[in-house]
């Protein structure tokens, strides 16, 4: 049996919890988040079209999460890790490539679907290989440390990607392709954890996996915080990342800041914003010992969807707010992952996990479309004021239906 993934003292993790950090290091969105929406922009879209290729991403993500995260745990969740990094990988340069729109919503299917093959089995993988260390409760804390490790390698490269956009808003996509390949690299010196491979998901059917993602999803300890968190907070917040840069760029050039420096400077605020959600993410562990994953999960959604329509009437308070979004985002997705895993079984755990992603992306849809008409009739401002609104009001409802924390708990080998 194998020693605990971190001991007591907090010494070393475990070996394949290591290549998982490095594995994580690797996810180099960051060369290119900084200039992602102005390289739209910049091939003649407008911020409607940019909300259909985020339709378009989201519904091929649920098309796609049920089938990939089938075959995750059919061919192994390694491997499944694996086709969607190289996926991703020869994704990126294409779209460093294209200029129209049609390509790019081309590309954006398969952009989708190799985040598909990858967004249930990176959790499964990682909580079966803690479960096989007798450290599943540790999930949190290592994957928030994943995170980070991802923030503060991110923080180097936002800076980097900035100035590559400066030069040409193509260059950080290329070096975002070559990198992402680096992390296939990684995944091939990985292997299935034990609990996957005594888990019999080699005679698992299609038709098994769909009953045990329908049995999951209706669940009453996860009904109420699917539509917590899945379908209204995840929807609400995944506008933040959209309207940042034009927002950003908005902002500091009523603040004085000339047009041509927006793009170095985002590369600057990318990289402190990486900084900041490093160390949130550092500290998930602390953060559920000290507050738990009841009390953040049920005060997060008001106080963001207060943050969002405050800054519609004072815009420089986009600023702090964007600036801790990417450490909040990652935190409150390692404890719903915590907290899903710790309700499900082994056998089919990938597929139930693709399943939530895929019930954020179905909800997501309307709130793309309709944020995309709003900022070309109103502005971006607007449009996240209103998803604030529509924040506070559904989480209060829902919290009037039914508590969507509880403390029932499934553990299983």
């Amino acid at each position: 049996m194998s020693m605990p993934v971190l001991s007591a003292r907090g010494s070393l993790p475990s070996g394949p919890v290591l290549k998982y950090y490095l594995y994580k290091a690797t996810k180099s969105v960051e060369f290119y988040r900084p200039i992602m929406y102005l390289f739209l922009l910049a091939q003649g879209l407008n911020f409607t079209q940019i909300a259909i290729l985020e339709a378009i991403y989201n519904l091929t993500t649920l098309l796609g999460e049920i089938p990939t995260g089938y075959i995750g745990d059919r061919v192994g969740r390694r491997n499944s890790l694996l086709i969607g990094t190289v996926l991703i990988s020869v994704t990126l340069l294409g779209i460093g490539l294209a200029n129209t729109f049609l390509s790019l919503a081309v590309l954006y299917v398969f952009w989708s679907g190799g985040y598909n093959f990858r967004s249930g089995s990176e959790d499964a993988w990682l909580y079966d290989t803690l479960t096989d260390e007798l450290s599943e409760r540790e999930f949190a804390r290592v994957r928030g440390r994943g995170e980070s490790a991802a923030l503060g390698v991110g923080a180097g490269a936002a800076v980097v990607g900035g100035y590559l956009g400066s030069i040409d808003l193509s260059y950080p996509w290329f070096v975002a392709a070559a990198v992402t390949g680096v992390g296939s690299i990684v995944l091939l010196t990985l292997d299935d954890p034990e609990t996957y491979k005594q888990s019999e998901s080699d005679e698992l059917s299609f038709r098994r996996t769909v009953e045990i993602v329908r049995e999951a999803l209706t669940q009453r300890n996860l009904r109420a915080f699917i539509l917590y968190y899945y379908v209204l907070y995840a929807a609400v917040t995944y506008l933040v990342f959209v309207f940042l840069q034009p927002i950003f760029e908005t902002v500091v050039v009523d603040l004085g800041v000339s047009p041509a420096q927006v793009e170095s400077l985002l590369g600057w605020f990318y990289a402190a914003y990486n900084l900041v959600g490093a160390v949130l993410s550092y500290y998930t562990g602390l953060i559920k010992e000290h507050l738990g994953i009841r009390t953040w999960f049920l005060f997060l959604p008001f106080l963001i969807g207060a943050a969002l329509v405050g800054m519609y009437f004072v815009p420089v308070l986009a600023l702090p707010l964007f600036l801790v979004a990417r450490g909040v985002s990652d935190v409150t997705r390692s404890f719903a992952g915590q907290y899903v895993n710790n309700r499900i079984e082994t056998l089919g755990r990938a597929t139930i996990l693709s399943a939530m992603a895929m019930v954020s992306g179905l909800a997501v849809v309307p709130f793309q479309l309709g944020s995309g008409v709003l900022s070309d009739y109103v502005s971006p401002l607007f449009a996240l004021g209103i998803g604030g609104g529509v924040l506070i009001v559904g989480s209060a409802l829902i919290l009037l239906w039914e508590s969507p924390v509880n403390d029932q708990t499934v553990h299983s080998r």
